[in-house]
């Protein structure tokens, strides 16, 4: 055989090896091919509509059993309840990310109904966009009590099970607009700090086998850029348009793009990636 030829099927056979690996690690005795995160727990939090349905979603096609909560009681029982149609392992918590209590309650009922927490998604989120000198307290005060302190209360809450397990994803949703925005100091400051929250869970849990990582989504199409966009008197398809303009991909994004950035953090092999950043806003950012 030509030497050229030789090493051609050399290389087809290393691939049909790696491809034959794979497939046994992804397989169980009967043959069915194992889905990314079965045996898996995940808590989404504000589950019930855009990113966080998305990646609730995105959780429970993989085989994950997951506890959505949301603050909004009848968009979270719909939610929850499309998604046992389709056959999920899910249910829902109706909670104030803000309030220790409560979020410790939750953190209690997934694990007498599962027995652990693999995977936290801090996704729950706010806005109360307007001018610094129109800015009121209330409005400072919900923006950084549900980002920032429903991240700190979440994260303190499951932290215990996860040392103790030695495993633990923990994923927090941050945002462009961490890099400064006009009309949004309370929500740019909230979503700066979740990324200083992330990197120092990175550092102090990174020895129990729990890794902590940050999304920043840029223009995502959901009910709350729809709401900026009421709020700016501009319409939403108009409003779309006009960002869309300025992302070098040429497109809006979606929950979803969230979702695959939100799994990519989550799986076992990114082990070795910890108190990083991710910008999906289909361009550079800072």
């Amino acid at each position: 055989m030509h030497k050229y030829l030789q090493k051609e099927a050399f290389n087809l056979n290393c691939l049909l090896y790696i491809f034959k690996t794979n497939r046994k690690i992804r397989t169980c005795e009967g043959g069915a091919v194992l889905k990314r995160f079965e045996n898996r727990v995940a808590i989404v939090t504000g589950a019930s509509r855009g990113i966080g349905k998305a990646v609730a979603a995105a959780f429970a096609k993989e085989g994950a059993k997951v506890c959505l909560v949301d603050i909004n009681e009848k968009a979270l029982e719909e939610t929850v309840k499309a998604l046992k149609e389709s056959g999920y392992d899910v249910f829902g918590q109706l909670a104030d990310v803000a309030n220790r209590t409560q979020v410790e309650a939750v953190v209690s009922a997934v694990c007498t109904r599962y027995g652990k927490i693999d995977i936290l998604v801090n996704n729950a989120g706010v806005i109360r966009d307007n001018l610094l000198f129109k800015m009121t307290d209330e409005d400072w005060d919900t923006v950084m009590n549900v980002h920032l302190k429903g991240a700190f209360l979440f994260s303190r809450a499951v932290q215990q099970n996860m040392v103790e397990n030695k495993y633990g994803r923990i994923i927090n949703t941050s945002s462009t607009s961490a890099l400064g925005n006009r009309g949004q100091a309370n929500y740019a400051a909230a979503k700066a700090g979740i990324q200083g929250f992330t990197k120092t869970l990175a550092i102090e849990l990174g020895k129990f086998g729990i890794t902590a990582n940050a999304v920043a989504p840029g223009f995502i199409e959901t009910d709350m850029t729809k709401a900026t966009a009421e709020r700016l008197g501009v319409k939403f398809d108009d409003f779309i348009a006009f960002n869309q303009s300025m992302i070098p991909v040429g497109r809006t994004g979606k929950p979803e793009d969230i979702a695959n950035a939100v799994l990519f953090f989550a799986m076992e092999e990114s082990s070795f990636v910890n108190g990083q950043v991710l910008y999906v806003a289909g361009g550079p950012k800072a």
